[in-house]
């Protein structure tokens, strides 16, 4: 695989006990319910993990992607989108929603993000081991989680394998890179202080980001997924399509859509029109997961994002900080112009 750099696992040792406060963090995964006691029923903060799937498709000249909202339980969030800097969109899983009982008003991590101005790695001033512009990235997110996690202090039952909280970035790289995609996992980890009172550090780790598109070198272009939580393994749509499951029969009538699955299934995913390649992520989704939402956009190398389906859930008013966002910023509510 073409990596920008090797994956970066680094933990995280924070100053300090953090916040006094009790939290409830309900866990959807298959194994039991993990529950952390509160010490104040008033500031009690509860998170429902986002569950979903991303399916990407780098077709010619455009990335088109569809994430679809598969709860991990009851009342979960659905996936979100935020753009990152001028050339990066992320799509949030796992902990990207946390509710307070004493503000109504929900935390969201997509929300007040500080857009990443572009950092030259060459300048000789930033230290880091990975490169600046996915680094700085994930540490924006890794402080918003920090005083959120910190208020944890019940023993979780939280897989250790698992990320507590993910994103999928998407776009594309400095220095005509080209197309890419990460996860980038968030970890969290206990330490117990003090037993006669079971009071326990949560901390959050420092991301560990994997880069899963592109592929290496001579290898085929095939459609990309990433899931979470991790466990919810399913065929991908490439196998689907690869083993001619029928669903997709309907497909062949059409002659561009047939033309598509053939590039696909060839390993040649890059050379599908965009358009084309929406139309079979539009089309294609629904028959696999009749029951759930799910929206599509693109990302293209000099116009940015666009939707092609928006969510369904309401557009939120923009921030204050919104309203100041550089003129060229990407907006995550405009349409496509074609």
């Amino acid at each position: 695989m073409g990596n920008r750099y090797a994956n970066t696992v680094v933990t995280f040792f924070r100053r300090g006990l953090g916040i006094a406060l009790g939290a409830v963090v309900a866990v959807g995964f298959s194994g039991p319910r993990a529950i952390a006691q509160s010490r104040s029923q008033d500031n009690e903060i509860v998170t429902s993990l986002t569950g979903g799937r991303v399916i990407l498709h780098f077709a010619k000249e455009a990335i088109l992607f569809a994430a679809v909202d598969q709860p991990v339980e009851q009342g979960a969030p659905p996936p979100r989108v935020v753009d990152v800097d001028s050339q990066h969109i992320a799509i949030l899983f796992g902990a990207s929603e946390w509710r307070s009982l004493a503000d109504p008003k929900p935390i969201r991590m997509d929300r007040n993000v500080q857009r990443i101005a572009g950092r030259d790695p060459r300048d000789g001033s930033y230290g880091g081991e990975a490169d600046p512009d996915l680094e700085q990235m994930g540490i924006e997110f890794l402080e918003k989680l920090r005083p959120l996690v910190s208020q944890l202090q019940r023993k979780i039952d939280f897989p250790a394998d698992q990320p507590f909280f993910e994103l999928v970035v998407i776009g594309y790289g400095p220095k005509n890179y080209g197309p890419e995609a990460w996860t980038v996992e968030y970890r969290i980890t206990q330490q117990l202080l003090t037993s006669q009172e079971n009071f326990w550090q949560t901390r959050i780790l420092r991301p560990r980001f994997t880069q899963i598109y592109p592929p290496e070198k001579h290898a085929a272009k095939t459609l990309v997924e990433a899931v979470f939580p991790s466990e919810a393994q399913e065929p991908t749509l490439q196998t689907l399509l690869e083993g001619n499951d029928p669903r997709f029969s309907g497909f062949r009538s059409d002659v561009k859509l047939s033309k598509a699955l053939d590039l696909i299934i060839k390993g040649q995913a890059q050379k599908v029109e965009p358009a084309d390649a929406a139309e079979l992520l539009r089309s294609a989704v629904p028959l696999l997961y009749p029951k759930q939402n799910f929206f599509l956009g693109k990302m293209e190398d000099q116009r940015g994002f666009a939707w092609i389906l928006p969510p369904e859930e309401p557009v939120e008013k923009a921030e204050k900080d919104d309203k100041n966002r550089p003129a060229e910023a990407p907006s995550l509510r405009k349409r496509p112009n074609d």
